[in-house]
C-alpha cells in the first residue's frame, strides 16, 4: 500500500493501482529512446505486473498500533513483503522470462545498502533465479540495464503522483524527489529528470521522454483518522476516489 497523510484523513493507494500507472508511462516512452524495442512488450507487461504480489495484501490494510496509520510499502513487515515480491517474480515468471528477470532485479535492488543481514535469504534465492534467466536469454547488458532502470523510473514518477500532496512547492515535496529522480537514460546524456506540480492537476517534467503529453489516473480511497478504529470496514465500503493528473514538458 502507497499510504500518505493528511491532518483528519489517510489516503490509501493500492499497489496494483499505482503500477498501471507506470505501465502506462512505460507504454508513452518515445520509441526512439527505447533501447531494444524487440524486448518492448516483455518490459512494459514487467511494468504493468511488477507490484502484483501486493494485491491480497492490500485488501487487508494492516495497521501500525504505534503510530494508528497503516503500514506503506516502506514499513511493511519483511517477512510478508518477501513473501509478495516472490509471488510478484513467480507470475510474472510463468507468462514472461525477460519481464521476471526485470522484476527480480528490481526487487534485490531494495536491499543492496542493507548489511543487518536482513532479506539474505531472498536476495541469495533471486541471484540464483536471474542467474538462470540471463543464461536462458540471450541478454544485452546496456539493454538490460535501461529496462531496469526504466521500470524504476516508471515505478519512481509514478509514486510522486501517489506520495505528494498535488499541487506541492518543489522543497515541500517527499524528500525522495526534491532533487529529481536517480534513474538516467542516455537520451539526454544521463542528466536527472526533474518534476515540477504545475497545479493539482498538472506535472511538468523536463528532458520529456514521452510521445506525448499524457493524462494519467490512479485510484485511491480515503479513510478518516477518527474512524481508523474501522479501518477494514471503512476500506471495503468506501468508495474509490480519483487522482487525475497530465504530464507535459517542464
Amino acid at each position: 500500500m502507497v499510504v500518505t497523510e493528511r491532518e483528519k484523513e489517510i489516503l490509501l493507494f493500492e499497489q496494483h493501482e499505482h503500477a498501471k500507472v507506470c505501465g502506462e508511462f512505460a507504454k508513452a516512452w518515445r520509441e526512439d529512446y527505447f533501447i531494444d524495442n524487440k524486448r518492448r512488450k516483455s518490459v512494459i507487461y514487467a511494468i504493468f505486473e511488477h507490484d502484483n504480489g501486493w494485491i491480497e495484501l492490500d485488501q487487508k490494510p494492516l495497521l501500525n498500533r504505534e503510530t494508528q496509520v497503516p503500514y506503506s510499502f516502506i514499513n511493511y513487515p519483511l517477512k510478508p513483503k518477501l513473501l509478495a515480491y516472490t509471488n510478484c517474480i513467480n507470475r510474472v515468471e510463468k507468462q514472461d522470462d525477460y519481464a521476471a528477470l526485470i522484476c527480480s532485479l528490481h526487487y534485490t535492488s531494495f536491499f543492496e545498502n542493507y548489511t543487518n543481514g536482513r532479506g539474505e535469504d531472498f536476495v541469495t534465492r533471486e541471484k540464483l533465479r536471474q542467474e538462470k534467466l540471463i543464461k536462458r536469454l540471450k541478454i544485452e547488458e546496456q539493454s538490460l540495464l535501461f529496462h531496469y532502470n526504466l521500470l524504476q523510473f516508471c515505478d519512481n514518477l509514478s509514486l510522486y503522483l501517489c506520495l505528494n500532496e498535488p499541487g506541492v512547492a518543489k522543497k515541500d515535496e517527499f524528500i525522495w524527489f526534491r532533487r529529481g529522480f536517480s534513474q538516467k537514460f542516455a537520451y539526454n546524456n544521463h542528466k536527472r529528470l526533474i518534476a515540477h506540480w504545475l497545479d493539482k492537476n498538472t506535472v511538468s517534467l523536463t528532458d520529456f521522454p514521452f510521445e506525448r503529453e499524457l493524462t494519467v489516473s490512479v485510484s485511491y480511497k480515503k479513510i478518516e483518522k477518527s474512524r481508523i478504529h474501522r479501518l477494514q470496514e471503512d476500506f471495503e465500503e468506501n468508495e474509490p476516489q480519483k487522482r487525475v493528473i497530465t504530464i507535459v514538458k517542464g
